[in-house]
């Protein structure tokens, strides 16, 4: 089962407290693990401007201003856009299927501070990471649900309604789900 492109949707028992409520989009998936970002946790301590002013990126008075996410526990300095096809920086820009790219050199940073760049795009800092099977265990324990990804997922300002959105798109009302886990 190959979830590259999907989303994974948090149960209300998972008990690591990064991950509560989360909406991860699986950016990569094979036999030897997987990867993806958090698309709605955004940082209230780091705006995107003083990302920029961190780095020493100028920002252009028609300079994009995007929304700084958590993206994970793994590698929380590194940065990782993820954003509408229309942009690729040569091979450091990942296909991911449905619709969405994933880059994340500074070329990408540069060119949003200057107004241009993807559409759309979201940068979260660090990743969600698994190794060779643990993101399969993870989902056979119940602690994820999978279903397929939407721009409003991934894009819209509503990061506390986006765990919610993704419950009903699986046709879950978000009340009626239990902290509890079983098997019939």
């Amino acid at each position: 089962m190959d979830l590259t492109g999907k989303i994974i949707i948090a149960m209300p028992a998972l008990g690591d407290p990064r991950f509560a409520h989360s909406v991860v989009l699986i950016c990569a998936h094979s036999e030897d693990g997987a990867m993806g970002l958090i698309v709605n946790k955004p940082m209230d301590d780091l705006t995107f401007a003083e990302l920029l002013t961190h780095l020493n990126i100028p920002q252009a008075p028609a300079g994009r201003d995007i929304r700084v996410h958590f993206g994970g526990p793994v590698e929380r300095g590194r940065g990782f856009v993820l954003h509408s096809p229309d942009f690729t920086s040569g091979g450091a820009t990942m296909e991911i299927p449905g619709g969405y790219a994933m880059t994340a050199t500074l070329d990408i940073l540069e060119a949003l501070a200057r107004g241009q760049g993807p559409a759309r795009a979201v940068l979260a800092l660090g990743y969600a990471g698994w190794g060779p099977g643990q993101l399969e265990a993870e989902i056979r324990r119940n602690d994820w649900l999978t279903g397929d990804i939407s721009d409003d997922l991934v894009f819209s300002p509503d990061n506390a309604g986006k765990w919610a959105l993704a419950l009903k798109g699986l046709g879950i009302e978000p009340l009626t789900l239990s902290a509890t886990a079983g098997r019939a």
